[in-house]
């Protein structure tokens, strides 16, 4: 199926995708996919998109790295993925409806920041184990 609806002005769509591709302006579709948000679950993400595709801007979804396991096939946090064309537009909407914060980390997992945090976070709780391992083991010796 096309990405932009292209039938004749008077004729209705057939179906819900192609009502869909009628709301799609063709500048927003050029370029490679770029992540401009995450959402916590399906329906977040999906609401993202929503309000994406109603300014005329395609987007898609696709499972945040990391929670592509089958055990997260159905929960998870999502990656919502627009063209190169219509990053900008994405973020001064997503900031309109405070769905986004001005200068976030785009490449973050949502809920959780950068990866580089998340392994600070880990390194440090497994220090602190280490150490109350070695003081109980002083203390019992």
């Amino acid at each position: 199926m096309p990405l932009v609806y292209s039938g004749k002005g008077e004729q209705e769509p057939i179906t819900e995708a192609h009502e869909k591709a009628r709301k799609i302006k063709p500048q927003y579709t050029q370029g490679e996919l770029v992540r401009v948000a995450g959402g916590r679950n399906q329906a977040e993400a999906e609401l993202i998109q929503g309000m994406l595709l109603e300014e005329g801007i395609p987007s898609m979804l696709r499972r945040t790295r990391g929670f592509d396991v089958p055990d997260f096939l159905a929960a998870g946090p999502r990656d919502v993925m627009v063209a190169e064309a219509a990053v900008e537009s994405s973020r001064a909407i997503l900031l309109e409806a405070d769905m986004i914060t001005e200068g976030a980390e785009v490449r973050g997992i949502p809920g959780i920041g950068s990866p580089g945090r998340l392994l600070f976070g880990v390194l440090v709780a497994v220090a602190l184990a280490a150490a109350l391992v070695w003081v109980l083991y002083r203390l019992s010796a």
